[in-house]
């Protein structure tokens, strides 16, 4: 009887004493996909009682202000538009798509540091109206924030908790190569056997994969310290009126949510700071539109499959579109597509177009056997929380990455989208549908995700809760971050010691060598005499 009872107790003591007071956050936000997990967070806290204000730049895509809101929008005027944005991410995405294959290196990066310098800019235009604004800052002041909540993908908010004298939380997935928790935030991470991010290995290497990942955490950390972070470092300090660096100023973050968990995460060394919440967005499933279910239900015994390559790729070329519509019309199953593109020739009558799906909802319908996928974190965790089997199908970013996960977790089978052929697209969603070791695999995923004592997002929010009460958390950072890189790695430890062990064999050597010489003068002159 106790143990019935014990979850609930569990939820009355994380809703009752684990709730601060009616606080107050400001929140900064990252766009497009970002924004769901956020927006969960902020969902939640508004639902206890807090105040909630998101600070966003005009530019911003994913959130419509004029629309209503459970939370207070404030809006910087920028002199860029969403469109100018939403151009620049497309050219991303097509670089990192498309002609990542068909430049040379060296083409690639020239580009990729194009638009990265273009984004930073922008950001940096963004950040300094909003640090250097008197008004938005007086503004900001008389409100009284108890904490400052954003997602770093890109910097300034750790600049405007400065500013305002507040604690800041980080909620994000992961920054290239671990860049970022790794040196700004003091997460261990032993490159022999944990995989930096986008490195898409996992933490059984080999001697060459552990060479490539070593390379692989020193090149990012070069490449997103001197290009793209260069020009922070001097701004930071001149706003602050001190020297610093964006990274120590990044460090002094409170507690790091970051959004994934070890149904999806190898094991690896963490922070007391460093909370994993991954799949918070995650939900029961609701009922589907009417049309939508009737489609569904149509399908029989052989069910369904989900297909979404995520809200950004807006379409794929004639060619690939026509190759993956021939693949899904083979199938038995009737297939619901999320694509906006121009409608394949090839599309069979077993599969829908949409250009949006209640995805979490279909996941957890009964008749879905499998998920095509590309990769994308929130996508994943959905697959996880309902115990989905997919098929990854990597597009760029972190996606190849999340998606070997997966599939050394036993749960996906992975495709190359510039390489694959129709039968290799039938082959796989065949393979995890009747297979059952795949369905078994995502099972057991989806119970680990669920065994948890506290929901990921009662967790994030507790620990939102946690600073606020607290004014902090500075009980939970480590000392890594009051040393240098060199004290830190023990390189000056180490130098002592080798240099004692070298005075201490110099003078060794020179007494032997003064002792056989000595040794050796009284010999001679004993012979002689």
């Amino acid at each position: 009887m106790a143990a019935k009872w014990l979850p609930v107790f569990s939820m009355v003591w994380v809703f009752f004493w684990g709730s601060a007071s009616s606080g107050n956050v400001l929140v900064w936000p990252a766009d497009d996909s970002h924004w769901i997990n956020m927006k969960s967070i902020t969902n939640e806290l508004t639902a206890r009682g807090h105040r909630v204000t998101v600070l966003l730049p005009s530019f911003f895509r994913t959130i419509d202000p004029s629309e209503p809101s459970p939370f207070q929008i404030e809006v910087i005027s920028t002199p860029f538009s969403k469109a100018e944005m939403e151009d620049l991410l497309q050219n991303m995405l097509y670089l990192m798509t498309y002609d990542i294959h068909e430049l040379s290196y060296w083409e690639f990066f020239n580009k990729l540091s194009d638009i990265i310098t273009t984004t930073m800019y922008r950001q940096k235009t963004f950040c300094q109206m909003a640090v250097t604004n008197e008004k938005l800052l007086e503004k900001m002041e008389s409100a009284g924030f108890d904490v400052l909540l954003s997602d770093p993908l890109f910097p300034c908010a750790e600049l405007l908790a400065q500013k305002l004298q507040i604690p800041f939380i980080y909620t994000y997935r992961f920054s290239a190569g671990n860049t970022v928790e790794r040196l700004c935030g003091g997460m261990p991470a032993p490159p022999s056997y944990v995989p930096a991010s986008m490195n898409a290995l996992t933490d059984r290497m080999c001697f060459k994969e552990r060479l490539q990942n070593m390379l692989f955490y020193l090149s990012q950390d070069v490449f997103f310290h001197h290009v793209v972070y260069k020009d922070w470092h001097k701004f930071y300090s001149d706003v602050l009126g001190r020297p610093t660096t964006l990274c120590e100023v990044m460090g002094k973050a409170e507690i790091w949510l970051i959004r994934t968990y070890w149904d999806f995460e190898f094991p690896r060394p963490f922070l007391p700071n460093f909370e994993f919440v991954g799949g918070l967005h995650c939900q029961p499933a609701k009922p589907l539109p009417e049309e939508m279910e009737k489609f569904v239900q149509s399908s029989g015994e052989h069910g369904i499959v989900v297909f979404s390559l995520g809200s950004m790729i807006k379409n794929l070329t004639e060619e690939k579109g026509n190759m993956i519509a021939l693949a899904l019309s083979q199938l038995p199953q009737k297939v619901l597509w999320r694509y906006k593109g121009k409608r394949p020739d090839t599309l069979g009558a077993n599969t829908r177009l949409y250009d949006w799906i209640p995805q979490n909802d279909l996941l957890g319908h009964p008749k879905t056997k499998a998920f095509i996928t590309h990769g994308g974190t929130n996508g994943i965790y959905e697959a996880i929380y309902h115990g989905v089997p997919m098929v990854g199908i990597p597009m760029f970013a972190d996606q190849p990455d999340n998606v070997v996960h997966m599939k050394a977790k036993g749960m996906a089978v992975q495709l190359d989208i510039h390489t694959m052929k129709t039968e290799d697209l039938v082959d796989a969603v065949n393979t995890v549908i009747h297979n059952a070791t795949y369905k078994e695999n995502a099972m057991r995923l989806s119970r680990i995700h669920h065994d948890q004592p506290i929901k990921p997002l009662d967790r994030a929010v507790f620990w939102i809760e946690f600073v606020m009460r607290h004014k902090g958390a500075k009980h939970l950072r480590a000392a890594a971050h009051h040393l240098t890189w060199y004290q830190y790695h023990s390189l000056d430890v180490i130098a002592f010691l080798i240099s004692c062990m070298a005075v201490f064999i110099f003078i060794a050597v020179k007494c032997c060598s003064y002792f056989c010489r000595k040794c050796g003068r009284i010999i001679r002159k004993t012979k002689t005499e």
